[in-house]
Parts: C-alpha cells; sequence; structure tokens
C-alpha cells in the first residue's frame, strides 16, 4: 500500500471517527444499531471518495499519456505542411532537366521553366512566414547584414550597402541567415606630394 492509499485509509477513518463524534453529540449514549449505522455511512462515504480519487488518477493518466502522443506526432510531422508545398518544386526541377537532356533542349524554355520554378518555390517559403533579405543600397544593419568587405567610394554615405553577395533569409522576424554584404565607407582624401 503506499503512501496515497494509506492517507485515503486515514481519512476514511477520520471520517468514521468524525461520524461518531457528531453521533455522540446528537445522543450522548448512542446505541448499538446507531454508531453500526454511522459507520456505514461514513465507510460508504469513505468507499465513494476512494472510487473518485481511482478515477481522477486513471483520468490524470489519460490526459499524460494523450498529451505525450500529441507532442511526439508534432515532432514527427511539424513539416508536413512544408514539404508538401516543396514537393511541385522539386517536380518541376525533374522536369526541367529531363527537358534539358533531350537533343532539342530549348534554351529559352528552360530558362522560363527555371523561373516558374523559382516563383513557386519563393511562394512556398512565403506562405510559412520565409522572407528574403535585399539590402541593396540599404544601411547596413548589423542585425541582419554581414559585411564581408568594405570599399571605398564617394558616391553613397558611409555604411551603405553596395554589394549583396548572397541572399539573407527571415523566418516569422527571426533572421535565419544574414545577407553577405559590401559596405561603402568614406573615401579617404590622398594628397600628393
Amino acid at each position: 500500500m503506499n503512501n496515497e492509499d494509506q492517507a485515503s485509509k486515514q481519512q476514511a477513518a477520520g471520517t468514521a471517527e468524525d461520524a461518531y463524534s457528531a453521533a455522540s453529540i446528537a445522543e450522548p449514549n448512542p446505541s448499538h444499531e446507531q454508531l453500526l449505522i454511522t459507520l456505514q455511512d461514513a465507510q460508504a462515504k469513505a468507499d465513494q471518495h476512494w472510487n473518485q480519487l481511482l478515477l481522477a488518477r486513471a483520468e490524470t493518466e489519460n490526459v499524460r499519456r494523450r498529451a505525450e502522443r500529441d507532442v511526439e506526432s508534432a515532432h514527427k510531422y511539424a513539416l508536413e505542411k512544408f514539404v508538401r508545398e516543396l514537393l511541385p518544386v522539386k517536380d518541376s526541377l525533374e522536369l526541367g532537366l529531363a527537358a534539358a537532356e533531350g537533343e532539342q533542349a530549348d534554351l529559352s524554355k528552360l530558362r522560363e521553366g527555371m523561373e516558374l520554378t523559382l516563383k513557386v518555390f519563393g511562394s512556398a517559403l512565403e506562405k510559412f512566414g520565409v522572407k528574403a533579405i535585399e539590402p541593396q543600397r540599404d544601411k547596413f544593419n548589423p542585425d541582419l547584414h554581414q559585411a564581408m568587405a568594405m570599399q571605398e567610394t564617394s558616391d553613397v554615405e558611409p555604411n551603405t550597402v553596395l554589394t549583396v553577395y548572397q541572399k539573407g533569409y527571415t523566418l516569422n522576424d527571426r533572421l535565419l541567415r544574414p545577407a553577405m554584404v559590401v559596405v561603402s565607407r568614406a573615401a579617404e582624401e590622398r594628397n600628393s606630394p
């Protein structure tokens, strides 16, 4: 018998004592039958409470198991919608590759197919909150950009993005990858001797 079971039995015993006390207050010397009836009532209440405890434990265990299953399922199938959106992109790339292998390959049609595939891929990413960071001619932002080099120029203000080597991306406004950029700096004045 574990601690909870013992506590429940002690509570039931306490209920019987409370019933006896209540009966003795009502009547100073209760009869044997009255005590037996009081004891039976207390035992019935204790049994009822015990059954309620067992039902509550079983319900708690069921909820815990259900929650574990839901979490496991969420981890297992979290990317299902995302992958389903990417499958048309894969199909399109495979068709484009097959078209490029033929003898009658038309470069303009391949280019058009690649552009459409890129458009489908971009819209799939946007559906899931992925946005490109294209900082051309923006002020350098170290939270979103990674400076690969600095270039002197007098055409734009210092700390302006001149060239983007690689786009950056955010997922629901959280940085996934910073944009790799070349940043302007003020041209140094050179004195001729």
